[in-house]
C-alpha cells in the first residue's frame, strides 16, 4: 500500500482509495498495455459537488507519476480532469 499527502492510498487490489465524510471515495484500475487503465471514480453521495472527486483524482495521478507510470483514462470524469489540468497530460499512455 502507498499513500500521499492527499490521503489517497493504493489498496494493492485495483483501487486507489480516500476516506471522506460518509465513506470511501475510490478509483478502480487495472494494468493494461504497460499502463494503469483508470476505469471508474466514485465518491459517496454525501460529498458530491464538494471537490472530493477532484482531490481523489489528483492524488491518484500524483501517485501514478511518482511511480513513473502512464494512464489510460476510461473514466469520463478522470479524462475531463486531465483535459482541464494540462500538467497531467504527460501521464497519458501513447
Amino acid at each position: 500500500m502507498s499513500s500521499d499527502a492527499s490521503g489517497v492510498t493504493d489498496n494493492g487490489r485495483g483501487r486507489f482509495e480516500m476516506a471522506v465524510e460518509g465513506g470511501t471515495a475510490f478509483v478502480t484500475y487495472r494494468e493494461e498495455r504497460g499502463a494503469l487503465a483508470l476505469l471508474h471514480a466514485e465518491v459517496p453521495s454525501a460529498v458530491e459537488g464538494r471537490g472530493e472527486g477532484s482531490r481523489l483524482v489528483k492524488g491518484t495521478l500524483d501517485q501514478v507519476r511518482a511511480r513513473g507510470q502512464k494512464v489510460i483514462p476510461y473514466c469520463p470524469f478522470i479524462s475531463i480532469y486531465i483535459r482541464r489540468h494540462p500538467e497531467y497530460q504527460d501521464l497519458l499512455a501513447e
